[in-house]
């Protein structure tokens, strides 16, 4: 019970400061297993994304995020592992021989969806950096799973670098088309086309 307040109090005092209202533009909600693929520029990206997916979906969706960020104190590990349901991901890769997708995957086996940001770590241009492997591999290994590009409008204004606070200035959450890796599509190529897709939605009238 706790942690359902406190998951709505987050989602709420969010909503409240930045908006982050879903606009659906190429797709519609759906139970279907996905991986949602988005722009990310700050701290909130994780929060406002998950937000905007409608509470079943919630249930079942997990984002994928940095264990050196979110796992750094109490506090942040709670909000990411009890209220946001994340899978942490180790950037550090101090065992190089471990897989750090693993966790990834493991949630994809169990027919869930998940939210990732394939450029690795915030970006601070208006356009996202290229994106990394992460995407293509879980595109690959789990074909029957929708692409779906997202882009975040405005976070990097309302809680950018550096910043304690939000400030008020309205967000929107786009979900675009879905892609697939198209059958012998190189990595690159895929890569490209599919930061391409969460940049077509970066326009208010995508």
């Amino acid at each position: 019970m706790a942690t359902a307040l406190f998951r709505n109090a987050i989602i709420g005092i969010a909503r409240f400061l930045v908006g982050g209202h879903p606009r659906w533009v190429g797709t519609e909600p759906t139970l279907r297993q996905r991986i949602y693929f988005a722009n990310h520029s700050s701290h909130l990206d994780t929060i406002l994304l998950w937000a905007a997916l409608p509470p079943l979906l919630r249930r079942t969706t997990h984002p994928v995020a940095a264990a050196d960020y979110w796992g750094a104190t109490p506090t942040r590990r709670m909000i990411a592992l009890d209220v946001l349901g994340c899978v942490l991901i180790d950037r550090s890769r101090a065992n190089p021989a471990a897989d750090p997708l693993a966790p990834a995957n493991a949630v994809l086996e169990q027919g869930e969806s998940l939210v990732i940001f394939p450029e690795g770590t915030r970006g601070h241009a208006d356009e996202p950096a290229p994106f990394k492997a992460g995407l293509y591999n879980l595109a690959l290994a789990h074909p029957a799973a929708e692409l779906v590009p997202v882009w975040l409008d405005n976070l990097s204004r309302a809680f950018p670098k550096g910043a304690w606070l939000p400030a008020p200035i309205a967000c929107t959450v786009r979900f675009g088309t879905p892609i697939r890796v198209e059958g012998s599509e190189a990595k690159d190529a895929f890569l490209a086309r599919a930061r391409e897709a969460v940049m077509a939605l970066a326009s208010p009238a995508a």
